[in-house]
């Protein structure tokens, strides 16, 4: 018989899990405490919205508290290079140790399998073999080198915009054939992979396809702690047909075990290394692309949080906001909340805050805590909380009786 779990005990599973049961460091932040998080995230999805801060720098920000940026830049790039960049959780940075994982899809977009690469992508290289080919020349006698570089690159923005040029660098980095070695701002700087990942590596024969997904939803597993189907496949983006059989190998060699969860429709599988917690005790502000919260179904079976990110939605439509974080507080989501870093100003700016039913009386004052440490981080000189939302009045209250700093 299945074992059947509590949905308290699988959310104080998941949040273990992923690094929110335990303390945030006391002291500074160095190298130690990132590798320790990607090693236990898996991957950083990266998005290019910085009405806040880019989203790959939060997850670090969630767990660690206030650290150097500088840290992460350093650790996907240089000498003593931690990440590369590819497709997994959509574009994200992973571990070095993961590249050779990656292979099969790397293979896959070379062959313009429509499964690995964008179909409209793959149908455009199949037109345009000899200007990709130039395009590789040119990285390989150049590189690093951004897009931008080669003559027409720039497009008119977006993916319809792209130059041939730009789909061209797209396609060779979707086969692996060209990486990012850095950024500019948040522009790549492409170069060869075997001149950006460190040689044993790079030369590491590739597993086969069933073995690589395979330890591919090993990593899941242990990223989750508890998961369904679904959302293991949806961590590194794997297929139905990637998933073929891989899952029954775990559970047949011990890796794993099927589990129900109350509440849950669908079958959950626990990975046996999972802490289980009697309490979690985090308070955290969440990017909307953190592993915790980024497929939106499992917030909504852990949490009972529904949460849709509006950015594309037209100003007068949005529910919430245009850059809305989550609040982790205890064990649960309690709140959101729509914020924008004012740089040229130097105000962090909390343009609405909502509370989830059934938040605790303590919600505010925990969530103006977060924001002043936000504050701090980002470096910004001040706080200006707006009254809108149904937490808003009690939050802006708050931050008005705190004694002015700047």
């Amino acid at each position: 018989m299945k074992e059947k779990l509590s949905l308290p005990l699988a959310r104080r599973i998941a949040l273990a899990a992923q690094g929110f049961a335990e303390p945030r460091p006391s002291g500074p932040i160095d190298r130690r405490h990132l590798n320790r998080v990607i090693g236990r995230l898996g991957l950083l999805q990266i998005d290019s919205v910085s009405a806040v801060v880019r989203a790959h720098y939060m997850p670090l920000f969630s767990r660690l508290g206030p650290y150097a940026m500088t840290l992460l830049d350093d650790a996907a790039s240089g000498k003593k290079r931690r990440l590369f960049e590819y497709w997994a959780h959509e574009a994200s940075f992973l571990p070095l140790e993961t590249w050779p994982l990656m292979r099969w899809r790397m293979e896959r977009a070379a062959a313009n399998d429509s499964s690995e690469i964008y179909g409209g992508l793959a149908r455009w290289a199949d037109r345009n073999k000899s200007l990709i080919e130039a395009i590789y020349a040119e990285v390989a006698s150049r590189g690093p080198i951004a897009a931008s570089h080669i003559e027409g690159a720039k497009g008119k923005g977006g993916w319809w915009g792209w130059s041939d040029e730009k789909h061209a660098f797209e396609w060779l980095f979707w086969a692996g054939r060209i990486t990012t070695q850095s950024r500019r701002g948040f522009e790549r700087l492409y170069d060869l992979p075997e001149r950006v990942i460190p040689g044993g590596i790079f030369n590491a024969p590739a597993p086969r396809p069933e073995d690589a997904h395979r330890e591919l939803l090993r990593h899941s597993a242990r990223a989750l702690g508890i998961a369904t189907y679904g959302d293991l496949r949806d961590y590194f983006r794997l297929s139905p047909g990637d998933m073929k059989g891989r899952l029954e190998e775990l559970v047949e060699e011990g890796e794993i075990l099927p589990v129900t969860v109350e509440g849950w429709k669908q079958p959950a599988y626990l990975h046996t290394g999972a802490r289980m917690p009697r309490k979690v005790h985090a308070r955290a502000l969440l990017a909307p692309f953190d592993p915790l919260v980024f497929e939106r179904s499992r917030a909504e079976r852990l949490f009972g949080f529904r949460y849709r990110i509006e950015i594309y939605t037209p100003a007068e439509k949005r529910q919430y906001g245009y850059y809305v974080l989550p609040f982790l507080l205890g064990d649960t989501v309690v709140a959101r909340a729509d914020v924008k870093a004012d740089r040229p100003a130097g105000i962090l700016r909390v343009l609405a805050t909502y509370a989830e039913p059934g938040a605790p009386t303590d919600t505010a004052s925990e969530l103006l805590e977060e924001f002043k440490l936000m504050q701090s981080w980002l470096g910004l000189e001040r706080m200006e909380v707006v009254p809108a939302g149904d937490l808003g009045p009690t939050l802006a209250k708050l931050a008005l009786a705190e004694p002015d700093r700047s």
